[in-house]
């Protein structure tokens, strides 16, 4: 893998939370645009702007799976830097099948149905 390729996706994988624009990460690694675009898509199989979206849909999923996080759906869509609700809905169910709600309940059951003592 390009290491500007390899150094841009741990970054923003660091900074999940800023705002990131096609733009700011070909400046990050000192690439023009449209070169940046076409390397990326080349080395990952998909846009920046697309990685980016899947990375923050997941580190969102992550969070709604963990049962010791009470962070309310809007700070959660925050955290990963997504600020647009119906948009963080629509994706997070084409991805995932549910909504972002209905993920968190049925990972709560789960949790709830193996907990040690069998209580809830």
């Amino acid at each position: 893998m390009d290491k500007r390729i390899f150094y841009i996706k741990q970054k923003l994988t660091q900074t999940i939370g800023e705002a990131w624009s096609v733009e700011r990460m070909a400046a990050e690694v000192e690439m023009s645009i449209s070169y940046f675009q076409r390397l990326f898509k080349e080395e990952m199989g998909v846009t920046p702007q697309g990685y980016l979206n899947n990375l923050r849909l997941e580190k969102a999923r992550e969070l709604l799976a963990d049962p010791s996080c009470f962070m309310q759906m809007k700070q959660i869509r925050f955290h990963v830097g997504l600020m647009n609700d119906s948009h963080f809905s629509r994706d997070f169910k084409r991805k995932h099948g549910m909504t972002p709600s209905e993920y968190r309940q049925h990972q709560t059951e789960i949790h709830q149905s193996a907990s040690p003592n069998g209580q809830d």
